[in-house]
């Protein structure tokens, strides 16, 4: 098993958990394993309707670091509104609306997130080529918001969950309080730590984002459990918010110098 490192950051980013098809398209406060999973097929050019594709990514273990959690944003959108009634938002049965469609769309603004991808070594190869020269291009859960860069940080990591904790800098400004060694940074894990950790103690989130299809007429989803910690992080991650992209870039670069 190795790994690779995603940072996910952006002007906007959106979620969705359980909102398909409603006047409110809400966001998940953080990465749903539903979009990340898409983002690899996309990126591999798996179509939507092949099920069977989505299989090997079941290999696939993910933890997201919290740099910055964001803010929500609500966008007012309306659809088919101004048009004669044969022009307006189609119905199901057929006819039309007649009338403008009214919804609601949240987003998370400003928010970083950086994601472990832990997986067999073959696995990992194939979603290091697909994220660099990608078929169907990422996006940060919607088409409307593409990723900053840099997005792939490491290509390849031995131990990608404990570079989180120790190697990958913090898109978060240093605390005004200098004491200490560490800074407390927000985990999202899809195994519980193990007991004897000294930070084991977590928050368990039931969230129903496991893609079982993405066919466009039969999407599915399973629940699956989450575990929310607050974990130390060495201080030396972070840093003045000037010299973040130069320290990200110098991270980045270390993989092709080594």
């Amino acid at each position: 098993m190795s790994g690779l490192l995603l940072r996910l950051a952006g002007p906007l980013q959106s979620w969705g958990e359980r909102s398909a098809f409603t006047p409110v398209r809400e966001t998940a406060p953080f990465p749903t394993r539903s979009a990340l999973i898409g983002m690899f097929a996309a990126a591999q050019g798996i179509a939507r309707g092949d099920t069977a594709g989505l299989k090997k990514y079941e290999q696939v273990r993910l933890t997201v670091r919290v740099d910055r959690p964001g803010t929500l944003l609500e966008d007012y959108h309306t659809v088919g509104g101004g048009f004669p009634k044969e022009r307006t938002a189609a119905t199901s049965g057929g006819s039309h609306k007649d009338a403008a469609v009214i919804t609601s769309r949240q987003y998370l603004t400003d928010a970083v997130f950086v994601v472990a991808v832990t997986a067999p070594d073959d696995l990992t190869t194939q979603l290091v080529a697909a994220l660099r020269h990608p078929y169907w291009a990422p996006y940060l859960g919607r088409r409307s918001c593409p990723p900053d860069e840099p997005f792939l940080l490491r290509r390849r990591v031995d131990d990608p969950d404990n570079e989180l904790l120790t190697g990958v800098p913090l898109s978060s400004p240093e605390p005004r309080d200098k004491s200490g060694e560490t800074i407390t940074v927000q985990f999202l894990r899809e195994r519980p730590l193990p007991e004897s950790c000294p930070r084991a103690a977590a928050d368990v989130i039931e969230v129903n984002d496991m893609p079982v299809s993405f066919a466009p007429h039969a999407r599915a989803h399973a629940g699956r459990r989450l575990y929310r910690t607050m974990e130390p992080v060495s201080r030396a991650l972070a840093g003045p918010p000037k010299s973040l992209l130069t320290r990200l870039i110098d991270y980045a670069h270390a993989e092709e110098s080594a």
